[in-house]
């Protein structure tokens, strides 16, 4: 079963740059998108999938949503906390086996302005999946805009104060990490450097691969056995992100 988590900065534009194409190309089971930037009725017609999406109160921001081959035998949307629930930024659906999460975790923006809100967004949503963990396994997937490792991005020593790689967000995917999850694609690939999910459309970032891996899968550590692999599609282009991707048993 293939798994795939695109935040695609603007589903329209993504379409115009290949998007429908690499779905079909890739055929996941369940496909999650983040950054969608669109109004519920501006989505586009999925075929083929069970499609939900989450959208911002706030026009053209933010969004997401999950396309899945398999209906889910429940939909939630947001984490039920008044304060996060108007950008569009969780839907959970509920399988046999697992529950899956797409999640858009905040940016602390420039001059770390939205840090104290990042940091109770953190706490709240590290609560809202240990809750689910306590029914059956979690699978997390998105753009968590953090880097957590020195590894995980092109140039640690001039961002370590940035919004991404401040001390406060990494420390807080490792109270996440620290829960009973693990980071899927560092099991599989603990010390891999130059591996990136995130690049600037600033000063050929994509083309000298100064990049950040922000964009994860991360799953309930007692669920490790059925993951199979991971990956991360850094040749595919339509956002300034790439695809990133999980296969688990059947």
């Amino acid at each position: 079963m293939k798994l795939i988590s695109w935040n695609v900065n603007g589903l329209r534009a993504c379409v115009g740059k290949g998007f429908f194409e690499f779905l079909k190309s890739q055929s996941p089971d369940m496909m999650c998108l983040q950054e969608t930037k669109l109004q519920p009725e501006q989505a586009p017609e999925i075929q083929d999938y069970y499609d939900y999406w989450n959208s911002a109160d706030k026009k053209g921001y933010s969004g997401t949503a999950i396309f899945s081959k398999t209906e889910p035998i429940s939909i939630k949307y947001d984490m039920g906390i008044d304060i996060h629930d108007h950008e569009g930024r969780v839907i959970t659906a509920e399988y046999d086996r697992f529950y899956l999460v797409t999640v858009y975790v905040p940016n602390s923006q420039d001059g770390l302005k939205r840090l104290d809100y990042r940091m109770q967004w953190e706490d709240d949503f590290r609560a809202y999946v240990k809750k689910l963990d306590e029914t059956k396994p979690v699978i997390i997937c998105g753009d968590m805009n953090v880097a957590h490792r020195e590894i995980d991005l092109k140039n640690p020593k001039t961002n370590r104060k940035n919004a991404g790689f401040t001390d406060e967000e990494r420390n807080k995917m490792t109270e996440l990490l620290g829960e009973g999850f693990i980071d899927t694609y560092r099991y599989f690939y603990p010390d891999k450097e130059g591996i990136y999910s995130w690049w600037s459309y600033r000063f050929n970032a994509r083309k000298n691969n100064a990049g950040w891996r922000i964009d994860y899968f991360i799953v309930s550590e007692r669920f490790k056995e059925h993951i199979k692999s991971a990956n991360i599609l850094s040749d595919v282009h339509g956002s300034d992100h790439c695809p990133v991707v999980l296969e688990i048993d059947d």
